[in-house]
């Protein structure tokens, strides 16, 4: 029985000045599954999410979300529909207590996000879900504290509790663990498998560990194409796979399991 596709590519191509970044993918996400996109530097990885939240109009090619193609659809409108992106750069207000950043991620799914002449007290009612959504992510010790104070783990798993506040039905979670020493690594990976229940995640990772320990589907990207698809037993001995992480990589694609 096959699961159903909540997001399909179909030939999604981008080229900058005859550079091809992203060439002819076609790619399927399966409902409530973690699918982990990898390759090496440059394989075009994060190029092909921002065509996916629209931060780039595709040369060519056909993006279809829930059966409808929202190819051409503006940022926002995709943003509607429940594709949340997390970005590879902390995005906090580092000013704010950890509770207020959730608090205004609930607020802006309100869409009261310009009411910025309402007294804060207004807001207060949204404590109850910002403290819940912090206990999903192991944060509500760390609810009044200052963003700018807390550890680098932590601030991503803010991040990843904000995205929550949103209600995303598809969250891309761009290099989650990117900057982490082992313990945070492994603290984000559980917490993105926790908040994974009844969610699909697509996440760019560079990380074998984490892939290995967490994606149900793997897709390789090299050079902009899909040189790999599938669990990642098959793709982790994949000749191509292996060829394409060279040495070092190469360790690290069979060290992982």
């Amino acid at each position: 029985m096959s699961a159903e596709t909540i997001l399909e590519t179909r030939g999604l191509t981008k080229e900058f000045k005859g550079f091809v970044a992203v060439n002819n993918v076609d790619l399927k996400v399966r409902r409530g599954d973690i699918h982990a996109l990898i390759g090496p530097n440059g394989a075009g990885k994060t190029t092909f999410f921002n065509l996916l939240t629209k931060f780039l109009p595709p040369t060519r090619g056909t993006i279809t979300y829930q059966g409808t193609d929202i190819t051409h659809e503006r940022p926002a409108q995709t943003a509607r529909r429940g594709i949340v992106r997390s970005f590879q750069i902390s995005a906090v207000f580092p000013h704010l207590t950890a509770l207020e950043n959730v608090r205004a991620a609930l607020q802006r799914n309100l869409g009261t996000s310009f009411h910025f002449w309402k007294p804060e007290s207004s807001l207060y009612h949204l404590n109850g879900r910002a403290m819940e959504l912090l206990d999903t992510v192991d944060l509500q010790a760390f609810a009044h504290e200052l963003t700018v104070n807390l550890p680098y783990g932590r601030k991503r798993a803010l991040e990843l509790a904000t995205t929550m506040a949103l209600e995303p039905d598809l969250m891309l979670l761009d290099e989650p663990t990117q900057g982490m020493g082992h313990e945070d690594v492994h603290r984000v990976t559980q917490l993105i498998k926790k908040v994974s229940q009844g969610r699909t995640i697509l996440m760019v990772e560079h990380n074998m560990g984490v892939v290995s320990s967490i994606a149900d589907r793997i897709t390789v990207l090299q050079r902009g194409a899909v040189i790999a698809d599938g669990p990642y037993a098959e793709v982790s001995q994949n000749p191509q796979v292996i060829e394409a992480y060279m040495g070092s990589a190469d360790t690290e694609l069979q060290g992982a399991h």
